[in-house]
């Protein structure tokens, strides 16, 4: 899917954010893909690690990719960003129930009662 032509006219990390943007608006890549690890993608397309995070940055300040710390780094959700912020609380909302050892159907429940207060 990816190719970098190291003897192209854009640099390595503009090919490889074209490439992934072009990806994420047609859809091939939909919202909430896992992208690879910045070294496990640097090793397959023959890159420097620091290059395919100059690419990453560039993505996520573009809101096309969202980076979730150790989780790594996802296609973003589409949608306005009080939307996409939502979506991220919750998220990290029932990550830290699971680390507690809550059930999502209980961790739901919390928020439904805090809801009706």
């Amino acid at each position: 899917m990816l190719q970098i032509d190291p003897s192209g006219a854009s640099a390595p990390f503009e090919q490889l954010r074209e490439q992934l943007a072009a990806a994420i608006s047609t859809g091939e890549l939909a919202p909430g893909t896992r992208l690879p690890t910045v070294r496990r993608l640097a090793g397959d397309l023959g890159l420097a690690p620091n290059t395919v995070a100059r690419s990453f940055r560039a993505l996520e300040s573009d809101g096309l990719i969202e980076t979730r710390g150790r989780l790594g780094s996802f296609v973003a959700e589409r949608g306005d960003a009080v939307e996409r912020a939502a979506r991220q609380a919750a998220r990290d909302y029932l990550e830290r129930m699971r680390e507690l050892g809550v059930p999502a159907d209980a961790a739901a429940e919390y928020v439904r009662r805090a809801a009706a207060r």
